[in-house]
């Protein structure tokens, strides 16, 4: 079916390369990466106090959302935040274990956790919009340890709410975070104590340093908008279609 498409369309450079390298008859020129996007109107930055209020959240905190799987990085996030300094607080969203064994060992790394902080607060279900947009906006870090990521929907996100990101630098991340502009990047490795010392290093000197979160999270809000915004993603999918109607 790939063959004899007049275009594919990849929703990242990442997953452009996996398509030609899987399918290898396919010609390169009719594959075209066009980026998934986010609503910059309803994610959008929204400081309700309420609704940190009303899971007892306080004090400054990073935040992670996302199901509790391997391929999110779960396990060297909280491995590497017990040697975060304990004045940052950690938002874990996740929920929906994809097996019993990194459920158990994160439900284990979380209570490890909680007994040395108070500081740490997991919210095991699904948060509808209007809870999560005010709970990303709140952060003062949006955290995305991920081992592979097609292109990292939750960092746009975070990125409209005009939150800094610290991510691995992995799959189509860094197409969507840019390094030292909208957050930091940090390099996987199988060597996952280096991966989780640098993720602690990373966190550690950004919530250190509000005005450069603050500055990130501003031009992660612009990009978001200019880049990943509908309009921009819907005019780019019009050229293309017209582009392969005209041929």
């Amino acid at each position: 079916a790939y063959e004899g498409a007049a275009a594919i369309i990849s929703v990242s450079d990442g997953m452009r390369a996996d398509v030609l390298s899987a399918y290898p008859n396919v010609d390169p020129t009719k594959v075209h990466t066009i980026r998934n996007g986010v609503d910059v109107n309803k994610f959008a930055p929204n400081p309700d106090a309420s609704v940190l209020a009303k899971y007892g959240i306080t004090g400054s905190y990073a935040t992670f959302v996302g199901r509790i799987t391997r391929q999110k990085g779960l396990a060297h996030l909280l491995r590497a935040w017990s040697q975060v300094p304990d004045d940052y607080g950690l938002v874990l969203c996740a929920g929906s274990a994809d097996e019993a064994g990194i459920g158990a060992e994160f439900e284990e790394l979380v209570s490890q956790l909680q007994k040395q902080r108070k500081n740490i607060w997991w919210i095991k279900d699904m948060l509808p919009k209007p809870q999560l947009i005010p709970l990303l906006t709140g952060a003062d870090l949006f955290l995305c340890p991920s081992i592979y990521e097609p292109l990292g929907i939750v960092n746009l996100e975070a990125m409209a709410c005009q939150t800094a990101v610290l991510a691995s630098r992995v799959g189509g991340i860094p197409e969507v975070v840019e390094h030292g502009v909208t957050g930091m990047l940090v390099d996987y490795t199988t060597d996952h104590a280096k991966f989780e010392s640098d993720l602690t290093a990373a966190i550690s000197s950004l919530m250190a340093d509000p005005a450069l979160l603050e500055k990130y999270g501003k031009a992660g809000r612009a990009r978001a908008q200019s880049e990943f915004g509908w309009d921009a993603v819907a005019a780019q999918t019009i050229a293309l279609y017209k582009s392969v109607i005209t041929h």
